[in-house]
Protein backbone atom coordinates (compact mmCIF):
# COMPACT_ATOMS: atom_id res chain seq x y z
CA UNK A 1 0.00 0.00 0.00
CA UNK A 2 1.21 3.47 -0.73
CA UNK A 3 0.01 6.89 0.24
CA UNK A 4 0.22 10.17 -1.59
CA UNK A 5 -0.05 13.32 0.47
CA UNK A 6 -0.01 16.92 -0.57
CA UNK A 7 -0.94 19.92 1.51
CA UNK A 8 -2.53 22.93 -0.10
CA UNK A 9 -3.20 26.29 1.44
CA UNK A 10 -6.81 27.03 0.64
CA UNK A 11 -8.14 30.47 1.32
CA UNK A 12 -11.70 31.71 1.13
CA UNK A 13 -13.41 28.33 1.33
CA UNK A 14 -16.52 28.30 3.43
CA UNK A 15 -17.66 25.28 5.37
CA UNK A 16 -19.20 23.66 2.25
CA UNK A 17 -16.03 24.21 0.24
CA UNK A 18 -13.93 22.37 2.80
CA UNK A 19 -16.44 19.51 2.75
CA UNK A 20 -16.15 19.20 -1.05
CA UNK A 21 -12.36 19.36 -0.80
CA UNK A 22 -12.39 16.49 1.71
CA UNK A 23 -14.68 14.42 -0.58
CA UNK A 24 -12.39 15.01 -3.55
CA UNK A 25 -9.38 13.96 -1.50
CA UNK A 26 -11.14 10.74 -0.49
CA UNK A 27 -11.99 9.92 -4.14
CA UNK A 28 -8.38 10.52 -5.19
CA UNK A 29 -7.07 8.34 -2.35
CA UNK A 30 -9.50 5.54 -3.28
CA UNK A 31 -8.43 5.62 -6.93
CA UNK A 32 -4.75 5.21 -5.97
CA UNK A 33 -5.19 1.79 -4.40
CA UNK A 34 -2.90 -0.85 -5.82
CA UNK A 35 -4.40 -3.02 -8.56
CA UNK A 36 -5.34 -6.53 -7.52
CA UNK A 37 -3.48 -9.38 -9.15
CA UNK A 38 -4.84 -9.73 -12.67
CA UNK A 39 -5.57 -12.94 -14.47
CA UNK A 40 -7.00 -13.87 -17.82
CA UNK A 41 -9.16 -16.68 -16.46
CA UNK A 42 -12.17 -15.16 -18.27
CA UNK A 43 -10.46 -16.24 -21.50
CA UNK A 44 -10.14 -19.80 -20.23
CA UNK A 45 -6.40 -19.53 -19.63
CA UNK A 46 -4.88 -21.90 -17.13
CA UNK A 47 -3.01 -20.19 -14.28
CA UNK A 48 -0.21 -22.78 -14.44
CA UNK A 49 0.25 -22.16 -18.19
CA UNK A 50 0.36 -18.41 -17.61
CA UNK A 51 2.93 -18.82 -14.83
CA UNK A 52 5.09 -21.06 -17.06
CA UNK A 53 4.89 -18.62 -19.96
CA UNK A 54 5.87 -15.71 -17.72
CA UNK A 55 8.78 -17.70 -16.26
CA UNK A 56 10.01 -18.52 -19.78
CA UNK A 57 10.39 -14.82 -20.58
CA UNK A 58 11.46 -13.50 -17.18
CA UNK A 59 14.89 -12.42 -18.44
CA UNK A 60 15.19 -9.17 -20.36
CA UNK A 61 15.11 -9.60 -24.15
CA UNK A 62 13.76 -13.16 -23.90
CA UNK A 63 10.14 -12.35 -24.82
CA UNK A 64 8.78 -13.83 -28.03
CA UNK A 65 5.11 -13.00 -28.47
CA UNK A 66 4.35 -16.03 -30.68
CA UNK A 67 5.88 -18.42 -28.15
CA UNK A 68 4.10 -16.62 -25.31
CA UNK A 69 0.69 -16.84 -27.02
CA UNK A 70 1.21 -20.57 -27.60
CA UNK A 71 2.39 -21.24 -24.01
CA UNK A 72 -0.50 -19.42 -22.33
CA UNK A 73 -2.96 -21.16 -24.66
CA UNK A 74 -4.32 -17.95 -26.17
CA UNK A 75 -3.56 -19.12 -29.71
CA UNK A 76 -6.07 -21.97 -29.34
CA UNK A 77 -8.89 -19.84 -27.91
CA UNK A 78 -12.00 -18.61 -29.70
CA UNK A 79 -12.06 -15.27 -31.47
CA UNK A 80 -14.36 -13.96 -28.72
CA UNK A 81 -11.82 -14.90 -26.03
CA UNK A 82 -9.00 -13.30 -28.03
CA UNK A 83 -11.06 -10.10 -28.34
CA UNK A 84 -11.71 -10.13 -24.57
CA UNK A 85 -7.96 -10.35 -24.01
CA UNK A 86 -7.43 -7.45 -26.43
CA UNK A 87 -9.80 -5.22 -24.45
CA UNK A 88 -7.95 -6.01 -21.20
CA UNK A 89 -4.62 -5.08 -22.78
CA UNK A 90 -6.12 -1.89 -24.28
CA UNK A 91 -5.81 -0.12 -20.92
CA UNK A 92 -6.90 3.32 -22.14
CA UNK A 93 -9.92 1.85 -23.98
CA UNK A 94 -8.98 3.63 -27.21
CA UNK A 95 -9.75 0.61 -29.37
CA UNK A 96 -6.05 0.16 -30.10
CA UNK A 97 -3.03 -1.22 -28.28
CA UNK A 98 -0.33 1.44 -28.39
CA UNK A 99 3.40 1.07 -27.74
CA UNK A 100 3.15 2.10 -24.07
CA UNK A 101 0.46 -0.56 -23.49
CA UNK A 102 2.59 -3.20 -25.23
CA UNK A 103 5.53 -2.34 -22.99
CA UNK A 104 3.38 -3.42 -20.01
CA UNK A 105 1.85 -6.40 -21.84
CA UNK A 106 3.09 -9.06 -19.40
CA UNK A 107 1.59 -7.19 -16.46
CA UNK A 108 -1.86 -7.97 -17.84
CA UNK A 109 -1.14 -11.58 -16.92
CA UNK A 110 0.55 -10.87 -13.58
CA UNK A 111 0.91 -7.50 -11.86
CA UNK A 112 4.41 -8.50 -10.75
CA UNK A 113 5.66 -9.33 -14.26
CA UNK A 114 8.41 -7.25 -15.82
CA UNK A 115 7.96 -4.59 -18.47
CA UNK A 116 9.13 -5.47 -21.96
CA UNK A 117 12.37 -3.93 -23.15
CA UNK A 118 12.24 -1.29 -25.88
CA UNK A 119 13.54 -3.83 -28.42
CA UNK A 120 10.91 -6.42 -27.43
CA UNK A 121 8.16 -3.81 -27.55
CA UNK A 122 9.19 -2.54 -31.00
CA UNK A 123 9.40 -6.09 -32.41
CA UNK A 124 5.98 -6.93 -30.95
CA UNK A 125 4.47 -3.76 -32.44
CA UNK A 126 6.12 -4.28 -35.83
CA UNK A 127 4.67 -7.80 -36.11
CA UNK A 128 1.16 -6.78 -35.11
CA UNK A 129 0.80 -3.40 -36.82
CA UNK A 130 -0.08 -4.48 -40.36
CA UNK A 131 -1.56 -1.16 -41.51
CA UNK A 132 1.41 0.93 -40.32
CA UNK A 133 -0.53 3.30 -38.05
CA UNK A 134 1.74 2.64 -35.06
CA UNK A 135 -0.97 0.76 -33.13
CA UNK A 136 -2.50 -2.70 -33.04
CA UNK A 137 -6.25 -2.91 -33.63
CA UNK A 138 -8.45 -5.76 -32.47
CA UNK A 139 -8.38 -7.52 -35.86
CA UNK A 140 -4.60 -7.14 -36.12
CA UNK A 141 -4.26 -8.55 -32.60
CA UNK A 142 -6.45 -11.55 -33.42
CA UNK A 143 -4.52 -12.20 -36.64
CA UNK A 144 -1.21 -11.99 -34.78
CA UNK A 145 -2.37 -14.52 -32.19
CA UNK A 146 -4.00 -16.92 -34.62
CA UNK A 147 -1.36 -16.55 -37.34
Amino acid sequence: MFQVSRIYKVEGLGRGGLHHLAESSLRIHSSLRAKPELNMSFAGLNDADVAAALAACAAADSFNHKAFFAKVGLASKSNDDVKKAFYVIDQDKSGFIEEDELKLFLQNFSASARALTDAETKAFLADGDKDGDGMIGVDEFAAMIKG
